[in-house]
């Protein structure tokens, strides 16, 4: 063996593929609330407070999660409200649809390893 050769150096600790995954668990975890009250904000939260520290793109991704789902239950609480005026059934059906396709679009493009924004998205948390 050649002494100038230097052995195989390991990966670094938080490779692209390992952000790009959970970048991409932010998103997806928020499908929880269509099954779990306010689990669309309690999925994103818990997987953004775990490796937000650890991944920059996790802490961009996970906070534009919940930015969106927070705008989502913000829409969805005025469709309730308008239910009273009949138009509000028809825009929560909305509501629900685009945040299914919307966390769909996020969900591919963060595998990706894409920095998605949310087209329709308060950020309230920076």
């Amino acid at each position: 063996m050649d002494s100038s050769t230097s052995p195989a150096s390991p990966p670094p600790a938080g490779s692209s593929n390992d952000a790009k995954t959970w970048a991409m668990f932010c998103h997806l975890s928020a499908l929880a609330g269509f099954i779990i009250p306010f689990g669309n904000i309690i999925g994103p939260l818990i997987v953004w407070q775990i490796k937000k520290a650890e991944f920059p793109q996790v802490d961009d991704q996970g906070k534009e999660a919940l930015n969106f789902q927070i705008t989502i239950i913000l829409a969805a609480i005025v469709s309730a409200l308008l239910i009273l005026v009949v138009i509000g059934a028809f825009l929560l059906m909305a509501v629900g649809i685009a945040n299914l396709v919307f966390i769909i679009i996020a969900t591919i493009q963060a595998n990706k390893g894409e920095m998605y924004r949310y087209p329709f998205n308060l950020r309230l948390i920076k």
